[in-house]
C-alpha cells in the first residue's frame, strides 16, 4: 500500500513537472476556464502514461516546490466530470493528504489518472476555448494539443514503479500516523479501528446526542496507511457507523429560511474492506433539494441581489443586513434549487466581495459551492 505523503515527497523530489506528473498551487473546477484546463492536463497525462499511472499534485508553488496546502475537497463525484468530457476516460481519484505542518483544514491534493490503456483519450465536446475532439499531450511539463500522427508510448513506467515503490506504507509510519493523530485532535475525542487486520482508520469530532442518535461536528478522518484525509468539515454534522467490514459516514447540511433551519442529508460514504490488502470507496447522494414559496424566493432573492449591490458600492450595512449576509450564500444556493437559474451566477460574481467583506460569508460561500458541485455532478 502506498503512503500518499511520501508518494507526494518522491514525486516533488523530481522538481520540475514532466510528462508523468504536474503540480498546481490551487484548482478551480466551479468555472469553466478551470474546468477546461483541469480537464487538459488530465486528458494530456493520460496520453502521456498509456501504461502507467500519472499525477496531479495541487496545493503546491511552482517556483520553489514549498508546500502551501489548498482547502480540503471532498468531491467524490469528479470521474462524472471527466466521463462528462472526455471520450475514452482514464480513472480519475482525488485525494486529500494532511501534512504535518499544515493547519488543519488545508491538505495537499493529489489527483491520480490511471489511463484507459491503449485508447487516445480526447474532449468529448467545446469546452471554453478548447474544441471536441481535442487530442493533448505532454511535451516537458507542457500539456499541448496534438493535431496529427498521435501514437501513445510508454517511457515512464519504470520510473513511475520505482517512485511508487519507494512511497511504500510499513508498520512505522503507520504507528506515527496514529500517534500524531491521537495527539493533534485530543480536544475532540479521537479514535481508531483497524479493519481486516491492516487498515487503520482514525477518526475525531465533537459528539453530541438528539434523539437517541449520535452525530458528530468538527469532524476529521483519515485512512492512516495511506496519509489519506477521507472526511473533514468544520460545519456539518454527521453520523458514523462502524461495523467489521466497512465505515460509513452520512453527512447533513444545514439549510433553511427566515431563521426557521433543518439538518438535510447530504451524502453517504461507505469504506469497505476488503481481504485482499484493498477497499472500495462507495458514496451515494441522498439530497432532496427543500422546496419553498415562490413568493419567499422571490423577495429573499431580490434582497441578495441588493446586499451584493450595496458591497460593490462600498455603502455600510445595518447590523440586520450583516446577519442577512451570512446566510446569503445559503440562499441564493435554495434559491437555485427552486429553479432561479441565475441565483449561482450572482453568487460566484460575489466571491471576492464576501472574501474582502466578512470571513464568515466567505467560508458559508465555500460550503454552498461544495454542496452545489456535490448535486451537480451526481
Amino acid at each position: 500500500m502506498i503512503n500518499k505523503r511520501l508518494l507526494i515527497k518522491h514525486l516533488l523530489a523530481h522538481n520540475d513537472e514532466n510528462s508523468f506528473y504536474d503540480k498546481k498551487r490551487k484548482l478551480n473546477i466551479d468555472q469553466k476556464e478551470g474546468k477546461a484546463k483541469f480537464l487538459k492536463h488530465i486528458c494530456a497525462l493520460a496520453n502521456s502514461n498509456p501504461s502507467n499511472n500519472s499525477y496531479i499534485v495541487i496545493g503546491v508553488e511552482d517556483e520553489d516546490n514549498k508546500v502551501t496546502g489548498v482547502d480540503f475537497f471532498d468531491d467524490s463525484k469528479i470521474q462524472n466530470l471527466v466521463n462528462a468530457y472526455l471520450a475514452n476516460p482514464p480513472l480519475v481519484s482525488y485525494e486529500n493528504i494532511p501534512f504535518p505542518h499544515l493547519p488543519d483544514h488545508l491538505v495537499v491534493g493529489l489527483v491520480t489518472i490511471k489511463p484507459n490503456t491503449g485508447k487516445i483519450c480526447s474532449l468529448r465536446k467545446n469546452i471554453w476555448k478548447y474544441y471536441g475532439g481535442s487530442v493533448f499531450i505532454r511535451e516537458g511539463s507542457i500539456s499541448m494539443p496534438k493535431v496529427f500522427g498521435i501514437e501513445l508510448k510508454d517511457v515512464n513506467s519504470a520510473t513511475v514503479a520505482a517512485i511508487e515503490k519507494n512511497a511504500q506504507n510499513n508498520i512505522e509510519l503507520t504507528l506515527d500516523g496514529v500517534f500524531d493523530f491521537m495527539q493533534k485532535r485530543r480536544d475532540f475525542q479521537p479514535d481508531y479501528k483497524v479493519f481486516k487486520e491492516y487498515f487503520v482508520v482514525c477518526w475525531a469530532g465533537k459528539m453530541k446526542r438528539s434523539n437517541h442518535e449520535v452525530y458528530y461536528s468538527r469532524v476529521d478522518i483519515e485512512l492512516i496507511n495511506e496519509q489519506v484525509k477521507l472526511f473533514y468539515s468544520e460545519l456539518d454534522e454527521v453520523s458514523i457507523s462502524i461495523d467489521k467490514d466497512y465505515f460509513k459516514i452520512v453527512e447533513y447540511v444545514h439549510l433553511g429560511l427566515q431563521n426557521k433551519f433543518h439538518y438535510y442529508p447530504l451524502e453517504e460514504v461507505i469504506i469497505k474492506f476488503k481481504d485482499n490488502a484493498g477497499y472500495d470507496i462507495e458514496s451515494k447522494l441522498l439530497f432532496e433539494p427543500p422546496q419553498f414559496d415562490k413568493k419567499i424566493l422571490y423577495h429573499i432573492y431580490n434582497s441578495n441581489n441588493a446586499l451584493i449591490l450595496k458591497l460593490k458600492n462600498n455603502i455600510p450595512l445595518t447590523t440586520a443586513e450583516e446577519s442577512d449576509l451570512l446566510n446569503l450564500p445559503g440562499t441564493y444556493l435554495i434559491c437555485y434549487l427552486n429553479h432561479f437559474n441565475f441565483a449561482i451566477e450572482k453568487l460566484q460574481a460575489a466571491k471576492d466581495l464576501l472574501k474582502n467583506h466578512n470571513l464568515d460569508a466567505y467560508l458559508a460561500y465555500k460550503e454552498s459551492m461544495r454542496i452545489l458541485r456535490k448535486v451537480k455532478y451526481s
